[in-house]
């Protein structure tokens, strides 16, 4: 009985560790003009789907063709099963297989993210965003995917704060929920929505620049 809870603690205790390094996010700097080119879906294999796409990207890993890019899409199409435990134990091959900082890096990273953020762990998702912020000189998705994250999570001033980042970028596109659509052709329409709710906070009391 003591070895179990010894063992429960140190769970909660890891656990409490990990949610403090998550929620470690930087401050926004003035402008996000920047593309980021590994803000972008890794792909090891298109036009086939399903169980026929699965056995072909691990005859890849097995291969050797593509083998990080197939194993972090394996990860991502395991994560949208709700095989959670296996997505995360297939991302971090994927990521540990990778040159920290490089480009490939930073994609399965971002992508990463996104599907930590769709199963509902929004500072899990922080956690593989933030090292991102700095990758380039001022990556144009980081303030909206950064302020839709940290509003899920509550930190709400916080989220304004990066909102506001994007208004100074783009202030014609930004200030309108209705040009989200074509600015995140990518998200889902509830992530606009809650991305509408940290536009009317930003309305109702801007934040000062710096």
């Amino acid at each position: 009985m003591k070895a179990g809870k010894c063992t429960l603690l140190a769970i909660v205790l890891a656990s409490a560790v990990f949610s403090a390094q998550a929620q470690s996010v930087p401050k926004p700097k003035e402008f996000y003009f920047d593309e980021d080119r590994a803000a972008v879906p890794v792909v090891a294999i298109t036009g086939v789907e399903g169980a026929a796409l699965v056995d072909q990207l691990v005859k890849a890993r097995e291969r050797g063709r593509k083998m990080v890019e197939a194993t972090a899409q394996l990860g991502h199409i395991a994560l949208n099963d709700g095989r959670a435990d296996l997505g995360r134990q297939l991302y971090q091959q994927a990521l540990s297989s990778t040159q920290s900082g490089g480009n490939l890096w930073r994609s399965i990273s971002w992508n990463y993210g996104w599907d930590l953020y769709r199963l509902g762990e929004h500072e899990a998702a922080l956690q593989q965003w933030t090292p991102l912020v700095s990758a380039v000189r001022g990556p144009s998705w980081v303030p909206p995917t950064l302020a839709l994250a940290l509003w899920k999570q509550g930190r709400k001033e916080d989220a304004v704060q990066w909102y506001g980042a994007a208004v100074r970028t783009e202030p014609l596109l930004w200030t309108d929920a209705r040009n989200y659509a074509t600015l995140l052709p990518g998200w889902r329409q509830e992530d606009r929505d809650t991305l509408a709710e940290v536009l009317g906070a930003w309305q109702a009391n801007p934040p000062v620049w710096p």
